[in-house]
Parts: structure tokens; C-alpha cells; sequence
């Protein structure tokens, strides 16, 4: 009680107390009268904090039927912030045992900023489906005349030139009663990424080899695509009826590339043929009926269909238009489905030949028609289960894929800054790139971004399908862009008044080698060049004369170089270099060139004349005196035989 006695004494007298702290009086403070009663606001729950651990570009493996658990495993996410999610998306998951499909599964990755590849399990009923076989080989080496052979129709010779510009795929029906898919890719080297697909889809490929050409560029191409892909190949070595052609000498040229034969203990069978006269398509016929038969094809066909885009267009009056290739399942039409980031609820689905059916199994190639947008070429096709799960996967696609394209602009932008200062400032060259389908399109607009060059920056601003329009043309008047359209119609003349009124230039072209030669003398006028400095001319002196005793409004004594031009030529514009036993002991302006006392611009060889340079007069008989020039050196547009274009500066 004694030391409570104290404290409380200290504290009646207000002294400060060790370890006691006296609280602050607070002022008062008068409070409004209510008159409204409060606002009843609504409750909002605090937004849930993804928490994920930062993994540059993971991808993770989703599949239906997953459970919350392996989802959380996968992405490195809480299971509560996966349970927020789905609640989002308006489904109810509580326990972390319980399984999604791969949709949601999907989605949840969308949010979570992660990558995600769909695996399809193998269950159901297996039953044996045709080969996918696709043909590749150099250009102009008969790989369309063999499919005309095989299908007894005339692809060829609506092609421009000969040349298949975009995929065709066609089911075979071989003498023998069986089916073969076939896909026809495009043998331009520009067109690479297009094979690169076909062989993504495919489960033979024929790489057709012309007996009299040999081994060219594209073929070792479309061999390394093949072996990438893992896809066994059957030789077919074509025009054998030609009487250049030397079958023995293909083969050795095959195995010095590292393709075993059968002739040489190997498993790669080799055909000859020939296309023209159709001889030996029925030995090929066994060649591709014996390697199916080896690898015992079969696929699920009962269940959600997965397919992908081998090619895609937009038809004037059906909309959007994609071919596919069925993979796995069975597609029938009416479904909702998930084409890269567009969505759609099939209409009508349409065989090789343009008859409308009901389903597609596996291996059958079909058009889809009932998009909402245009998908691009290699896209896989997801059959959903209703048409709001379509358009949120779509708009998450979309989101994504915005995403990433923005960041790739960053990255871009981070890289130009860097070497900003090393290199010398480019002239852009804007372009807009009309195709009648979105394979040609990326085919062509990577084949223009390749003559980027250290001058001209080619930059692709637009792409689309279709003719060209006015949007097209108001857009290229904007950034001051060409339009090239690649196997396209011609389009209507107020467009072309439009666009002739605007000075824009329209390219319109079928084959993709005239389009780059024209599109590379375009890049070559529009380079500023590089400056660079060259003698143009050379002169000995013969003699020198002086004017003295001229008067102060003419200006000091004047030496004057009598020369004669021995070699190339001199200008009044350039600089004049006065060289004595090989030194450079001058170097000026021209003040003056006179031919037979009259002023002159230019000397040709072989003349004499006279000539000053600027706060020079060192001048000795037996100097050379050269006349220096700058040239603006413009870039070269080279094509090689294989193709290949590039721009040389």
C-alpha cells in the first residue's frame, strides 16, 4: 500500500513519474446533428490475393477429370486461391479431392498467368483410322502432279504457275479399297512455317525427290522437319521417265544426308516413279500401306472430338472457314468448340469433296463453317460443353494472347534501346498484307519481315483475309503504308480510284517469287544509302600559271594548276586532293574549273584545264591531283536460285 500511496500522490500533484505517462486531454468536439439516416451500403468481400511462386514462361500439363490437388501441385497455387477462382467462374468446388474438367482446368491457369498444354487421355474405343500423309519436297519437283495422279483430278493447273500455294487436303481412295488422307504443302522456301504445320499433323511423309535435280534446299528442309516431328518417310524419287534422270545418284545424295535406305541395310523406303506417264503409284500405294500397317494406327473415336487447323479462310457468304483434321473423337456437327481464341457453334461441317455430313471421325479432313471469328492455321480445335464455357475460354485466349504480345513489344522496345546507339537510323517501310487464307498470310508476312535489312525496317502493320478494302485503303493512307495482296481478285474501281486518289500502291500478286522481287526493289529505292568516298578522277599538272597585281575587290594573287585528266573525271562539286610522290599534302574545296577559259561543271579524261583549290598555292609540275567525290551507296535485293531472298547492304 506504501508505494500505491506514492504513485497516487504523484499523480494528484502532476508530477511525472518514472515509468507513469499522464494522458493528453483530447479536444472536444461537437458532433452534427443526423437529420438522413446512414446509407446501407452493400457488403463487398475483399478481393483474394493470387499467390503463385513467380516461374518465368511454366507451362504446366492440365486433363479432365483432374483433381483441385493436382491443379495446386501443378501451378504452385494455395488450394483456397483456386476454390476463389472457380467460385468466379461460377462453379462450387469444396473439397480439394474433387475433379474439374479440362476447361475449368483451363481457365484457372488463364488466371493464374500460367501456360498450359491440354493432354487427352487415350481411353475409349480404339479402332484402326487411315494414314495422314504428307507430301514435301523442293519446289517445281512434282509433288501436285503426283497427288493428281493419285486422285485422278486437275489441282495443278489451277495453281499459278504450277506452284501449290497454300495446304489442300484430299482423302485417296486407293485401288486396293483402303483410304489415305493426303496433305499438299506448299514447296517454296518462303512458305516453311506451312510445312512445318503439315508435318505436325501428320503420320507419313513422302518427300517426293525429281531424279533428274537431285537433292536441292528444301528437301534437306522438309527432312529436318520430318525427322523433328519424328514422322517416318517414304522416298519418292519422280520424273524418272526424263532422260536425265539418274535414280542411283538421288539415292547416294539421300544417304550422305543421313537418311538410311533399304538398298543400303536401312528401314526408308524408296519408290520410283513418275507423275506424268503413272508409272509406279501402285508400288508407293504398298510403300505407304505397308508403313501404316507397321505402326498400327488407331484412334479413339467415341468421346469429345480434338482436331487442328490445317488451313483457314473466310468465304464472302459463309463467314470464317477452317479446315481441319480430326485427331481424336468424333465431331458432329451443332457442338460448341474453341478454335485457338475464336469460338463457335458448328453449322455445317463439309468432306474433301463439299458434301455436308453430320460427323467427322479420325483422319478426316473437313471444313468447319459457324465461326465468329478467323482462327489461325495450326490451332487446335476443343469441343465444349455449352456456349457461355466457349465464349469465357475465348476471351481468356484472347486475354493472353494480348498479354504476350504486349510483352513481346517490351521486350522489343528494351532491345532497340540498347543497340539504339550502335546502329545507324532506319528508314521504315510500312505494309499491308491481304491473303486469301491465313496460312499464305503468315507465309507472306514472315517472308517480307526477312529483307529487313541495317536501312529499311520492314514493319507489318495490318493482316487479314480476304480482298482489300476501304478500311484497308484509309489505313494505308494514315501511316502512308503499301498494300500487297497475295492471290487475291482484283479489287472494285472505286476502291482503286480510292487509292490511286491517295497515291497508295497496290501490289497484286499469285506467286510468291514476283511479289518479294517486286517488294525488294521497292526496299532498295526507299533506302537512304550509305555515303561513301570515292576518287572519281585523277590529273597530272602540267604546268602552273599566276595571276598577280589583281585588285583588293578581286581578291589576293591566284595559282593555277594547269592539269591534264588522266583517268575518270573531275567535278567542280567534289574535293580536290594534292598528292607529290605518293603524300597527301592538300586537301580543299575546287574554287574553279575552266575548259578553254570557260567555266565547266565537269572534265572528262583526256582533257586539259585549269584548276584552283581553296587557300592552296603549293603547287609543283609532275603533282597528281585527285578529285574526290562522295557516292550514296544504295543496298542490293539478291535471290538465289533455292528461293531464298535477302537484301545486301
Amino acid at each position: 500500500n506504501f508505494n500505491a500511496g506514492v504513485y497516487l500522490l504523484a499523480w494528484s500533484q502532476k508530477e511525472d513519474v518514472v515509468g507513469l505517462k499522464a494522458p493528453k486531454k483530447e479536444k472536444r468536439v461537437k458532433k452534427e446533428n443526423r437529420t438522413q439516416p446512414p446509407v446501407e451500403a452493400p457488403y463487398v468481400a475483399p478481393k483474394t490475393k493470387i499467390s503463385i511462386k513467380p516461374v518465368p514462361d511454366k507451362t504446366v500439363e492440365i486433363f479432365d477429370g483432374m483433381t483441385l490437388l493436382d491443379l495446386s501441385k501443378r501451378t504452385g497455387a494455395y488450394i483456397s486461391t483456386l476454390q476463389g477462382i472457380l467460385a468466379d467462374l461460377g462453379e462450387k468446388v469444396e473439397s480439394e479431392f474433387d475433379s474439374i474438367s479440362i476447361d475449368l482446368a483451363e481457365l484457372v491457369a488463364m488466371e493464374l498467368g500460367v501456360n498450359s498444354r491440354r493432354m487427352h487421355t487415350g481411353e475409349g474405343k480404339n479402332e484402326p483410322r487411315p494414314a495422314v500423309v504428307t507430301v514435301m519436297g523442293h519446289v517445281d519437283h512434282g509433288k501436285t502432279s503426283l497427288l493428281d495422279a493419285l486422285r485422278q483430278t486437275s489441282v495443278a493447273a489451277k495453281e499459278a504457275g504450277g506452284i501449290t500455294q497454300h495446304i489442300g487436303a484430299f482423302v485417296v481412295e486407293m485401288s486396293s479399297g483402303a483410304s489415305i488422307t493426303f496433305l499438299d504443302t506448299p514447296g517454296h522456301a518462303a512458305f516453311s512455317a506451312m510445312r512445318a504445320r503439315g508435318a505436325a499433323v501428320t503420320d507419313i511423309v513422302v518427300l517426293v525427290v525429281a531424279a533428274d535435280d537431285g537433292i536441292m534446299p528444301q528437301t534437306l528442309e522438309a527432312m529436318s522437319h520430318a525427322k523433328a516431328a519424328n514422322v517416318p518417310i517414304v522416298v519418292a524419287i519422280n520424273k524418272c521417265d526424263k532422260s536425265g534422270a539418274d535414280p542411283e545418284r538421288v539415292r547416294i545424295q539421300l544417304g550422305s544426308e543421313g537418311l538410311l535406305l533399304e538398298d543400303m541395310g536401312g528401314d526408308v523406303q524408296v519408290v520410283e516413279i513418275s507423275a506424268v506417264t503413272k508409272t509406279g503409284l501402285d508400288k508407293l500405294e504398298e510403300a505407304l500401306l505397308l508403313q501404316a500397317e507397321m505402326m498400327d494406327l488407331k484412334a479413339r473415336i467415341d468421346g469429345p472430338a480434338q482436331a487442328f487447323v490445317v488451313e483457314a479462310r473466310v468465304d464472302r457468304g459463309r463467314g470464317p472457314l477452317a479446315t481441319a483434321i480430326v485427331k481424336y473423337g468424333t465431331l458432329v456437327s451443332g457442338q460448341h468448340i474453341v478454335v485457338g481464341a475464336e469460338w463457335g457453334r458448328i453449322r455445317s461441317l463439309r468432306d474433301t469433296a463439299g458434301n455436308i455430313t453430320q460427323s467427322a471421325k479420325p483422319a478426316m479432313p473437313i471444313e468447319i463453317e459457324g465461326l465468329k471469328g478467323l482462327p489461325m492455321a495450326g490451332d487446335d480445335v476443343v469441343v465444349v460443353d455449352s456456349e457461355e464455357r466457349a465464349r469465357m475460354l475465348s476471351h481468356g485466349r484472347k486475354k493472353k494472347q494480348e498479354k504476350d504480345r504486349l510483352r513481346k513489344i517490351d521486350e522489343g522496345m528494351a532491345e532497340e534501346l540498347e543497340i539504339k546507339e550502335e546502329t545507324p537510323e532506319r528508314v521504315e517501310m510500312t505494309i499491308i498484307v491481304k491473303a486469301d487464307v491465313q496460312g499464305s498470310v503468315q507465309a507472306v508476312t514472315d517472308a517480307l519481315r526477312s529483307l529487313n535489312s541495317a536501312q529499311v525496317f520492314v514493319n507489318v502493320v495490318h493482316v487479314g483475309v480476304g480482298p482489300i478494302s476501304q478500311h484497308d485503303i484509309d489505313l494505308a493512307q494514315a501511316c502512308g503504308a503499301y498494300i500487297v495482296g497475295f492471290n487475291i481478285r482484283s479489287p472494285p474501281s472505286p476502291i482503286t480510284q480510292a487509292a490511286a486518289r491517295a497515291n497508295i500502291k497496290v501490289l497484286l500478286h499469285k506467286v510468291i517469287y514476283h511479289l518479294l522481287e517486286e517488294m525488294g526493289k521497292a526496299i532498295v529505292e526507299k533506302a537512304p544509302g550509305t555515303a561513301e568516298t570515292q576518287v572519281s578522277g585523277e590529273a597530272e599538272v602540267l604546268n602552273i600559271f599566276e595571276l598577280k597585281g589583281r585588285s583588293k575587290s578581286k581578291g589576293p594573287d591566284v595559282k593555277i594548276a594547269g592539269c591534264r585528266i588522266t583517268d575518270g573525271h573531275f567535278s567542280k562539286s567534289g574535293t580536290m586532293r594534292l598528292l607529290r610522290s605518293g603524300d597527301v599534302v592538300f586537301e580543299g574545296p575546287c574554287e574553279s574549273l575552266k575548259r578553254e577559259k570557260k567555266d565547266a561543271e565537269t572534265v572528262e579524261k583526256g582533257n586539259d584545264c585549269g584548276l584552283v583549290i581553296q587557300d592552296c598555292d603549293d603547287f609543283q609540275v609532275g603533282d597528281i591531283i585527285q578529285c574526290v567525290e562522295q557516292v550514296i551507296r544504295k543496298p542490293k535485293f539478291i535471290s538465289t536460285q533455292s528461293g531464298s531472298v535477302r537484301i545486301e547492304c
